[in-house]
Formats: structure tokens, C-alpha cells, sequence
């Protein structure tokens, strides 16, 4: 889809075009390039608690290096959140880590009893993240140490989401939770009739989520009482994204639905030749999401109408962030894209030693993101 830029990584260092950069050391790798970090909104899974993908400007036109890349002990299907120079992310490895933005050093770990797929959120200095152990954890941004922690009776793969004062996820015990964020005690739970892998999106009052149910719900966010719910026709993993009157989310069932945020009655549908795991991204009157059958798709927001597609080699999970005219994303075939975002048209790519489900943060002009490699990476 036109002339492109390819960063690839070979054994015992960095080609880039002609030039070669030696490796950097797994376990503290040095910086290859120092920035001045901003505060900005990449504290969370998808950038905000609307959960549209939509990250401040400055993401990379072009790739021009690997800042740098940290090693863990297994995969990295986690999603990192950057606050205050901090990248947070989890691994399979059962560890969340905190690693300094510019260096990629490692500020601390904290383990937990099980995976972690979770992608952690960070508000008024602590990270709140869920462990397939079945916990959803309180930590210290700055020194890890649990503030609390709260028990479900199955995985949480769901990923936070914290807004005035609580915290709500989902688990696979079928219920979605609200806690208190600062003691961790429950607030409410709402039950659905199977395990919810979805990541909740809360706006104007409502917290929004899929369950594997097949039913995507609205309830009110300080009662937990349902204000409507969306059939489709399989489980929803996709996490919702609202903007502008309308909830989008992907399903099971092959289409991407738009819905209206106050009722739940359907706008559109968009139909892919695969089941839909990657959670939308809005910007700009255009949604932007990936599908099992490999592409990545461009809709208009307001018809469904498709705008451009891009076909990868493989299955894409990962989630689309939108940062100043390009939409990032990871592909289970081992790269991590940059498109224009009016044409689709491939800006760069990157590529890792195996599969990328981790969805792009975007801070300080760098892309963060893990793969199936066992790194999180740092690339501008």
C-alpha cells in the first residue's frame, strides 16, 4: 500500500537501512535517545476512560529508532500506561513492572500469583491492575508497594477503569465490579450470565461493557443498575468506546456495531469476515478497528460506510491508537503498523520476534508496546 519504511530487529542488534546499532542489554537497557517526557493521556487502557484510542499528538510519522526494549520472562499481551515518566505494564511472566520512559531502566516489579493480561490504569499516584489470580491489585505508582488488593472468584483479563473515585473491571466470575479506589471495598457488582474479558468505559454517568453473554450493557456508574442492554449474535471481548452520543464495540459475531449511548437502539453494523477482539478507536468522524480475518478497518462514524481497509498477514488483536494523523496497531504477524490515518496508507512498520496482541500507548513522540517476544518496547 505504497512506499514504506521497515525497521527490522536482527540477531545482536539494530538494522536500520545501512546503519547498525549494537543490541541493547535485556534486563537494563540503555537509552538510545532522551526526550523531554509530557504529562499526557496515556495513563490507561485506550488513552481515556471514553475509551476511544485517541492519544495527544507527537506519535512517530516515521520510525527512525528502537529507543529501547526491556525483557521479561514470558509473553506481553498487556497494554503499558505512561504517567509521570513511568511505563506500566504486565506480563505473563506474573509480574507488573514499572520502567523508566526514557531508559527503559526498571524502577520496581511486583509479582503476582498468576498471568497478567490486564492492562494497568494509574490515577492520584497508584496503579490498579487485574491478575488472572483472580485479584485486582492497589500498588504505589512510585514504589510498588500493595496498597490493597480485592478478590473475585475467577481471571481478570479486564483491564481498569478509574473515575471519581472508583474503580470498575469486570471478571470472569460473570460479575463487573465497583470498588472504592482508595480502600478497595465494594461499592456494587452487577452479574451477567457469562465471563467478562471487556474493559468498561465510563461516560456522563454510565459505565459501558461486553460480556461473552453476547450482550453489551449500560448501567448507572453509582448504583450499578442497568440502564439497557445490546444483543448480538456471539461474545463480546471488544471493549466499548463513546463518543459523541454513540458506543462502539466489536463482537464475536463478525460485526462492529454502533449503538445510541442513551438507549441502546442500533445506528449501523459493519460486517468483517472475522470475529472482533481489537477495541475501536474514534477520531476525527472516522472508527478504526481490527478483525480476525487481518485487516485493519476505516469506518465512517456516522453512516458505517468503510473508508479504507488494510490487509495485514495475520489475526489482529491489538487495539488501534490514534495519535496526529496516524493510527498504530500490532498484528499477530509479528509487526507493529503505522498508517495514514484518510488513507490507509502504510507509513512504517516494525517488526518483533513474534506475535503482537499488546495495544500501542503513545507519549513523548515514542510508541510503547509489548509482543509475544517476551519485550515491551520503546520505538520513535
Amino acid at each position: 500500500m505504497g512506499a514504506a519504511t521497515t525497521l527490522v530487529l536482527v540477531v545482536g542488534g539494530l538494522a536500520i537501512g545501512s546503519q547498525f546499532i549494537p543490541a541493547l542489554r535485556t534486563r537494563s537497557p540503555s537509552a538510545i535517545w532522551s526526550w523531554q517526557m509530557q504529562r499526557d493521556g496515556a495513563t490507561m487502557f485506550r488513552g481515556n476512560l471514553e475509551r476511544t484510542g485517541v492519544y495527544p499528538p507527537g506519535g512517530p510519522t516515521e520510525l527512525t529508532q528502537l529507543v529501547w526494549r526491556f525483557s521479561t520472562q514470558a509473553a506481553i499481551s498487556s497494554s503499558p500506561a505512561v504517567s509521570e515518566g513511568i511505563v506500566y505494564f504486565g506480563s505473563w511472566d506474573r509480574h507488573l513492572y514499572a520502567l523508566d520512559a526514557n531508559t527503559g531502566q526498571e524502577r520496581w516489579r511486583f509479582r503476582t500469583q498468576a498471568v497478567i493480561s490486564s492492562s494497568p490504569a494509574v490515577s492520584e499516584g497508584i496503579v490498579y491492575f487485574g491478575s488472572h489470580d483472580g485479584n485486582l491489585y492497589a500498588l504505589d505508582a512510585n514504589t510498588g508497594q500493595e496498597r490493597w488488593r480485592f478478590r473475585t472468584q475467577a481471571v481478570i483479563s479486564s483491564s481498569p477503569a478509574v473515575s471519581e473515585g472508583i474503580v470498575y473491571f469486570g471478571s470472569h466470575d460473570n460479575y463487573l465490579y465497583a470498588l472504592d479506589a482508595n480502600t478497595g471495598q465494594e461499592r456494587w457488582r452487577f452479574r451477567t450470565q457469562a465471563v467478562i474479558g471487556s474493559s468498561p468505559a465510563v461516560s456522563a454517568g454510565v459505565v459501558y461493557f461486553g460480556s461473552h453473554d453476547n450482550h453489551l450493557y449500560a448501567l448507572d456508574v453509582n448504583t450499578g443498575q442497568e440502564r439497557w442492554r445490546f444483543r448480538t449474535g456471539d461474545g463480546i471481548f471488544s471493549s466499548p468506546a463513546v463518543s459523541a452520543g454513540v458506543v462502539y464495540f466489536g463482537s464475536h459475531d463478525n460485526h462492529l456495531y454502533a449503538l445510541d449511548v442513551n438507549t441502546g437502539q442500533e445506528r449501523w453494523k459493519f460486517r468483517t469476515g472475522d470475529g472482533i477482539f481489537s477495541s475501536p478507536a474514534v477520531s476525527a468522524g472516522v472508527v478504526y478497528f481490527g478483525s480476525h480475518d487481518n485487516h485493519l478497518y476505516a469506518l465512517d462514524v456516522n453512516t458505517g460506510q468503510e473508508r479504507w481497509r488494510f490487509r495485514t498477514q495475520a489475526v489482529i488483536d491489538s487495539s488501534p491508537a490514534v495519535s496526529a494523523g496516524v493510527v498504530y496497531f500490532g498484528s499477530y504477524d509479528n509487526h507493529l503498523y503505522a498508517l495514514d490515518v484518510n488513507t490507509g496508507q502504510e507509513r512504517w512498520k516494525f517488526r518483533t520476534e513474534n506475535w503482537i496482541g499488546s495495544s500501542p500507548a503513545v507519549s513523548g513522540g515514542v510508541v510503547y508496546f509489548g509482543s509475544g517476544d517476551n519485550h515491551l518496547y520503546a520505538v520513535k
